[in-house]
């Protein structure tokens, strides 16, 4: 529980809170570790008499309970008092502390962004590569296969590398929405593979599966591509169709037969209400389950010309509260712990009430993601992104529709109409914004 302190009082060590709007103070966070007198100093410019000290979470135990740390305790108070007696300079302390502070979120806003226009990059390429890959289908369909094998191959060097791999959201650049939502399912079925501990051979025809799961749709016109609501009886059989022409397509390319059941049976339900075959869970290969509850996901995401795209968020809930009979337990419940409740795409609420946009999710860290804050007192080009895994006391209250931001913070966050996905190695340009402000878990 916290007690109240007097500014005067501070020391190295204590855990504390500032009862001030964000924009008020140069600190990233509002509550966090003091670790140096320089802080101390800009605390008490602040115009604040007392705050909320948290014991507990503190390194040095209550000033009142003893003398367990006069010794260094008076030097540190002594060293924070001459800070803060040189009146004269504190406004200029404060001011290049927050300067300091404003370059430094400048400076990780640019390395983050470099670190996701690399990784759009190399989605856009593969898109690339995939949209080739389907022109060749007709033609010549072993040279198609053999495109989507390397992409497939090349995706996972890097995915078996060592390091943990974050989940990223981008912008599914492509006009392409075969090949944007071939790719999602193939990068995010990969990850949940990887994660599930698949061999490698076994990898790559998931990976390939999933990159060719609709090829059947080639065969059909484009108004029955997607199912919709309307659909009669006609339509409805029409498009149940891709499955049996895709499978078609994949024996002409020579597929693998792994690759080849995940055409075949990434419409399979586990309880029996699948199409085509209406297989049940032991009949169904592995590599198809995860396709189906991947490709499931995506379509909830990014639906058809004239569906109703869920945010993430919203996705998850349905697969888990209407959908999960349908699908393999085991593999939802991994799915959902390697995206998140909110994955990538997610806008949200902090505790804090901030509103946030969901940058990236760490497969082994899921509940912690990584987030882009709205401030309105803060320029775009210095927003803050955040690592909650870094911000112990800081959360996500809620979810909601990007329709529900404040037309403000919907311009600030700019969330995406339609979500990619892809991987980078975790670690690479994210340490978090001035670690040491924040308490760490």
């Amino acid at each position: 529980m916290p007690r109240t302190i007097a500014v005067d009082d501070l020391k190295v060590g204590m855990f504390i809170r500032l009862d001030l709007s964000w924009l008020k103070h140069p600190f990233p966070l509002s509550r966090f570790r003091i670790v140096s007198a320089e802080q101390i100093a800009i605390i008490r410019g602040l115009g604040l008499r007392e705050l909320a000290w948290y014991p507990e979470k503190s390194a040095l135990p209550d000033p009142q309970a003893g003398a367990a740390a006069t010794a260094g305790g008076a030097a540190i108070t002594f060293e924070a008092d001459a800070v803060a007696a040189a009146t004269p300079q504190r406004e200029d302390t404060v001011a290049a502390a927050a300067a300091e502070v404003a370059a430094a979120r400048r400076a990780r806003l640019a390395q983050e962004r470099a670190a996701l226009q690399h990784t759009q990059a190399l989605y856009d390429e593969a898109a690339k590569v995939l949209q080739e890959a389907g022109a060749l289908v007709v033609d010549e369909p072993r040279a198609a296969a053999q495109q989507a094998r390397a992409l497939t191959g090349a995706m996972l060097e890097k995915m078996l590398a060592q390091g943990d791999l974050c989940v990223r959201l981008l912008s599914a650049a492509t006009s392409d929405r075969v090949a944007a939502h071939a790719l999602n399912v193939s990068v995010l079925a990969l990850l949940m593979g990887r994660s599930l501990g698949l061999p490698q051979g076994e990898l790559l025809d998931l990976g390939t599966g999933a990159l060719l799961h609709d090829v059947g749709k080639l065969d059909l016109p484009a108004r029955v591509h997607c199912p919709e609501d309307s659909f009669g009886s006609v339509e409805l059989k029409a498009y149940r169709e891709h499955v049996a022409l895709g499978v078609a397509r994949g024996r002409q390319m020579e597929l693998a037969p792994g690759a080849l059941a995940v055409l075949a049976q990434h419409h399979e339900m586990v309880d029996g209400s699948g199409f085509p075959e209406r297989l049940a869970l032991d009949a169904i290969t592995p590599a198809a389950r995860l396709v189906a509850l991947v490709n499931r996901y995506d379509n909830l995401c990014n639906p058809g010309p004239r569906g109703v795209p869920l945010t993430p968020h919203e996705a998850i809930s349905v697969l888990f509260a209407q959908n999960r009979g349908r699908f393999d337990m085991p593999v939802l419940n991994s799915f959902i712990r390697m995206m998140g409740i909110y994955p990538p795409g997610s806008v949200v609420q902090l505790t804090d009430d901030r509103y946030a946009l969901v940058m990236q999710v760490n497969a082994s860290r899921p509940l912690k993601p990584r987030v882009l804050v709205h401030d309105p007192g803060v320029p775009r080009d210095e927003a803050l992104l955040l690592d909650l895994e870094h911000a112990a006391d800081l959360g996500i209250r809620r979810s909601l529709a990007p329709g529900k931001l404040p037309p403000a913070a919907a311009s600030y966050l700019a969330p995406h109409t339609r979500v990619g996905y892809y991987f980078d190695v975790a670690g690479q340009a994210h340490e978090n914004l001035e670690p040491e402000l924040a308490e760490t878990s």
